[in-house]
């Protein structure tokens, strides 16, 4: 299974940067990591709300497959605990699942098409976190992900 991570612009923290960086490199023993950064909306203070959404919408299907798996990863989706997330990945290794495509909107969440075009949600958590926050996050749980499935000395129960 390979795993594409699309989301809207950029990291610019360094502390945000240097963490993602580090679990993208621990990841690659598991699983073949591919990144989609979409740039910021040209001329975004001039749009609303919603025409932002639809435009980062439009680019974001356009680069998703039609039989990839696409979760969004939105605060009203799933909650996983690390061990049940690891037990979904396996589930989808199984079921033979070419292509996981995760997405992080923007800061207006995602477009009615995005939405619909999604096979699953999943929410990190209840509590709110930066869109860029929420790239290592997940990229964090991830790599604790395959280290559950390979009996790896990282996760703790």
């Amino acid at each position: 299974m390979k795993i594409k991570l699309i989301t809207i612009s950029k990291t610019n923290k360094k502390f945000l940067i240097e963490g993602e960086s580090e679990y993208q490199k621990r990841l690659k023993r598991y699983v073949k990591l591919d990144r989609i950064e979409i740039p910021d909306i040209k001329n975004a203070k001039s749009l609303s709300k919603a025409e932002i959404k639809l435009k980062e919408g439009e680019i974001i299907l356009s680069k998703i497959d039609a039989a990839d798996l696409v979760v969004l990863l939105d605060d009203k989706g799933v909650e996983f605990t690390s061990m049940k997330f690891a037990k979904w990945i396996q589930n989808k290794r199984n079921l033979s699942v070419k292509n996981a495509v995760f997405v992080v909107g923007g800061a207006y969440g995602f477009s009615d098409a995005v939405y619909a075009r999604a096979n699953e949600k999943m929410s990190l958590s209840k509590l709110t976190f930066s869109h860029q926050m929420v790239r290592m996050i997940f990229l964090e749980q991830l790599y604790r992900a395959f280290t559950i499935l390979n009996n790896e000395p990282y996760h703790h129960e």
